[in-house]
């Protein structure tokens, strides 16, 4: 009979986000699949688990996915968390869970932390439909991605670093237009949490002149949709 694999979320920040089911999962399974061990250890000490531990990451994956879901195959249940966060969401974990389920072998994710959906509350903006984009293409591909962004009439969310938030905002700036309302998060469930709100040349100029530290959250309106008269203007002009 198979085992399972878990993806479990870890703290973003704070680490009383850690829910007792989580740090049951990991103190039941037979083996840990951390992002960074070294990250990790303090968190299992933390909560006083024991289970052995390894690393499993983006220069490994894909050397280790076969044999770490034959090994659940064969019956032992595995673990997976990533520094902060839900494994999967800019971070490993999409591979080794696509494999395990082409082989039918159970996965069951836990709900539990992440930056994105706090970010986007905290924003103010229109959450009822949003887009999440992830990390920006830092090279190839990155502005033909931007004018795509700045097409989206939901509301999307970027994942960014500090160094980089300066840029990014004003390539938003840019190609969606000064006055797109949006918001930066940073530091979420730390002691620093802060989110900053207001136009994207306002936001750009105020993290120019105030460093960013952290991991970072922005959060974009969508753009506006023609007004209903507009639609109706356009189409009997389609039909003339």
């Amino acid at each position: 009979m198979p085992g399972k694999l878990y993806i479990v979320p870890t703290p973003v920040g704070n680490l009383e986000d850690m829910t007792p089911r989580a740090v049951r999962i990991l103190s039941e399974a037979d083996l840990i699949l951390a992002e960074d061990t070294r990250t990790s250890a303090p968190l299992l000490k933390r909560f006083g688990i024991s289970t052995p531990m390894v690393a499993h990451h983006k220069f490994n994956e894909h050397s280790t996915v076969n044999s770490l879901a034959d090994r659940i195959a064969a019956g032992e249940t595995i673990a997976l968390i990533s520094d902060a966060g839900t494994p999967g969401i800019s971070d490993p974990g999409f591979m080794l869970s696509r494999r395990c389920r082409e082989m039918d072998i159970p996965v069951e994710t836990l709900p539990g932390p992440t930056a994105l959906i706090p970010a986007l509350v905290n924003s103010g903006l229109p959450i009822d439909r949003f887009c999440f984009e992830g990390f920006l293409p830092q090279k190839k591909g990155r502005r033909t991605r931007l004018e795509e962004l700045a097409q989206e009439t939901r509301t999307f969310a970027i994942y960014e670093s500090p160094l980089r938030l300066v840029k990014t905002l004003g390539e938003l700036a840019e190609v969606c237009g000064n006055d797109r309302p949006a918001s930066v998060s940073r530091e979420i469930s730390k002691v620093h949490d802060s989110t900053v709100r207001g136009s994207l040349a306002e936001l750009a100029q105020y993290f120019s002149v105030n460093n960013p530290r952290g991991e970072i959250v922005i959060i974009v309106g969508g753009k506006p949709e023609p007004p209903k008269s507009e639609h109706r203007n356009k189409y009997k002009d389609s039909v003339k």
